[in-house]
């Protein structure tokens, strides 16, 4: 007989920050649909919050307020749930776990910044601190490669480098804190619509590999260095299905940027200052400018999905 459930009012809360690709190298599209990726992740102070707490067997619901709530799914489709679910299925007695689980928004959707894979990091780590489940690190990454692409790095956080779907990641070595200032796009881009513009305007792609010139710039952790390596493969298609990000980018490196790209899939811009006070009055600029829908300021890398509370 399954064990009764603990008050309802026992909860967790679990914070997970928002990602930037340094670099992103996209290889040619695979038969299973997917493309090969070499990439640098790199989190930064932008956090969304999952908190969790009990509810009857089997029941997982989750609600969400803050940035674009009204754009997050409530059911199965929402990354939160998948996890729970998927956790409860292979490392606890299934038919006495359920979760209720609330998400608070603070990285944009469809933004390019990982926010869904972010939550779905931060829903494992919440949950399994829940019902106790003693699971190692190493547990919690396979699990989060079988969610998503980016969920392993945002459980990892830091800097690091990922390969095969971005799924495979491992620390980079990386000096220094980086100051940056990100522009939201005013309507999110779909990942899989700019993967397939890509795919119309690269026919014939080469196999990725980080660049050197980029993971050189991470161990002098000098932002001018780095923000000259800067890359992403999948930049000119988000730039051709949203022409306004490109004055956004130009926007930003008029008013000091030392390096900027668009992030992921975007269309969030994300801009490298040379320091914090420059950082400040470039997010100043930008949001008089009115060329984002909102400007925000973040420092990186920060550590991954963790408890707080």
């Amino acid at each position: 007989m399954a064990s009764p459930l603990p008050p309802l009012s026992v909860g967790v809360r679990a914070r997970v920050p928002a990602k930037i690709n340094l670099a992103l190298k996209v290889g040619p599209r695979r038969r299973d649909g997917y493309h090969p990726l070499a990439t640098v992740y790199h989190a930064v102070s932008l956090y969304d919050e999952v908190s969790a707490g009990w509810a009857e067997p089997d029941e997982f619901e989750v609600s969400v307020s803050g940035e674009g709530a009204d754009l997050v799914p409530l059911d199965e489709d929402n990354l939160v749930v998948r996890a729970a679910r998927l956790l409860a299925r292979t490392h606890g007695p299934y038919d006495s776990l359920g979760a209720s689980l609330s998400i608070r928004k603070a990285i944009p959707v469809a933004a390019g910044l990982a926010g869904g894979s972010a939550d779905g990091a931060a829903a494992l780590v919440a949950c399994a601190a829940l019902w106790d489940l003693d699971l190692s690190a190493e547990a919690l990454r396979t699990l989060a490669a079988e969610l998503g692409s980016d969920v392993p790095f945002a459980l990892l956080g830091g800097t690091a480098v990922g390969s095969g779907r971005g799924e495979e990641v491992v620390p980079a070595l990386a000096r220094g804190t980086y100051h940056w200032v990100l522009g939201f796009g005013h309507h999110g881009l779909s990942t899989p619509a700019v993967y397939g513009r890509f795919d119309q305007l690269t026919p014939h792609p080469a196999a990725p590999e980080v660049p050197d010139e980029l993971m050189t710039a991470l161990r002098t952790g000098d932002p001018r260095q780095l923000g000259a390596a800067l890359v992403n493969d999948l930049q000119p298609a988000a730039l051709d299905l949203q022409p306004r990000l490109r004055q956004v980018i130009e926007a930003g490196l008029d008013f000091g940027a030392v390096g900027a790209l668009i992030s992921g899939s975007g269309p969030t811009a994300a801009f490298l200052a040379a320091s914090e006070p420059a950082a400040i009055d470039l997010a100043v600029a930008l949001s008089a400018d009115g060329l984002c829908r909102e400007v925000r300021r973040a420092s990186g890398p920060v550590t991954g999905a963790r408890l707080v509370g």
